[in-house]
């Protein structure tokens, strides 16, 4: 991971205010005619100081790790909604509720009913392991959540964005800025009924693999984006739309690469990428996105493990589980060797630790003796 801990954290255009409802300025002036010593015990600490004044914000699943991402919630709603109307369908027809049919329609209808249950039980049930460990054997995938897989990641997060067009609300605004008839990203005519084509998964997924593959974005990123997404759509009251969803994805993209990765993409790479758009127009994107975030680019490290784990949870579901391979010697020595860097760390660590205890108590020995002698 690029910046394993967390990205960098920007300020708030608001005003931060403390639980005592008063603002640092004015919680300095109101403290300012005490003493120094009184001063420091009526200073509020700087998790005070940076305690969110909006209650909405606590639900919100990109600040706060406990809360559930929007993504898996709408897959989960999505999958459960068509399976009990694939049902309702069956248990018609199984009723014999559909009049005048004669006996080699009833048994066509007898074999689409067999089609159709199977498809629900394998879109309802669980896939199961294709490969199983053994003694001789242990299968493992290549992606971490510290070095996530990139290829099997765009999926997940093109998937993820697939879901939120198709159950989105319907009745949220659209911006102008992430509106492709007003800021097209290429010259080809834009037709007049674009906002009403849901793009699928693969139209998802070619888009986004084309800009990570020619801005050599590491999969990391890939996730932010998504945090960023979902963090855009809280804070603005926003929704991705056939409208909007390729300039808001770009946005998104354009921030986290700035934001994670170590070697930044300028705005004018992208124009090389999408040779039809403006550094302008990237410009003035990037800079309406910042404002929608609130200047929020922060992502917790705990914020991001979720988005990753629940990406593979989505991935689990709709049958794009990560591949696995059976662990070689060379893979098996590369863990190893990083099982004893993680060890010697926490023994050296440790060892520190103990140092620091026996130092602070040969030096209160060492005050009591004083004491004595004296």
């Amino acid at each position: 991971m690029g910046n394993t801990a967390s990205c960098c954290v920007a300020g708030s255009p608001k005003t931060r205010r403390g639980r005592s409802g008063l603002g640092v300025d004015e919680a300095y002036r109101a403290t300012g005619e005490l003493g120094r010593d009184d001063t420091a015990f009526n200073l509020q600490h700087i998790s005070d100081r940076e305690a969110l004044d909006d209650t909405g914000a606590e639900c919100n699943p990109s600040d706060h790790a406990r809360v559930s991402t929007i993504f898996l919630s709408k897959s989960q709603t999505d999958g459960a909604s068509s399976g009990c109307t694939m049902k309702n369908h069956i248990l018609q027809l199984k009723a014999h509720k559909v009049p005048g049919l004669d006996a080699a329609a009833r048994a066509r209808l007898s074999v689409r009913d067999k089609r159709r249950s199977a498809h629900i039980n394998h879109v309802l049930e669980p896939p199961l392991l294709k490969k199983s460990s053994s003694c001789s054997t242990i299968y493992l995938d290549d992606s971490t959540v510290s070095q996530p897989n990139l290829k099997h990641t765009i999926k997940c997060v093109a998937l993820a964005i697939y879901y939120h067009i198709k159950n989105r609300d319907s009745d949220v605004r659209l911006l102008d800025i992430f509106d492709e008839k007003l800021h097209p990203l290429s010259k080809s005519e834009v037709p007049g009924d674009y906002d009403k084509h849901e793009p699928d998964h693969k139209q998802i997924y070619r888009f986004v693999r084309t800009l990570f593959n020619a801005a050599q974005l590491t999969a990391e990123c890939a996730i932010v984006t998504l945090v960023y997404l979902e963090r855009l759509l809280t804070y603005a009251e926003l929704a991705l739309s056939p409208a909007a969803w390729r300039r808001m994805v770009l946005g998104a993209i354009l921030l986290s690469s700035k934001v994670w990765d170590d070697q930044a993409v300028w705005n004018v790479d992208y124009c090389q990428i999408l040779r039809d758009i403006t550094v302008e127009d990237m410009n003035e994107l990037e800079r309406q996105f910042l404002e929608l975030l609130q200047f929020n680019i922060n992502v917790p490290a705990s914020v991001y493990a979720k988005y990753y784990f629940d990406l593979r949870s989505l991935a689990g579901a709709n049958n794009l589980s990560f591949p696995l391979e059976p662990l070689n010697r060379e893979k098996a020595q590369r863990l190893e060797a990083i099982s004893r860097l993680c060890e010697d760390k926490y023994r050296d660590l440790s060892k520190v630790a103990v140092r620091r205890s026996v130092s602070a108590d040969n030096l209160i020995g060492l005050r009591h003796t004083a004491v004595v002698l004296s």
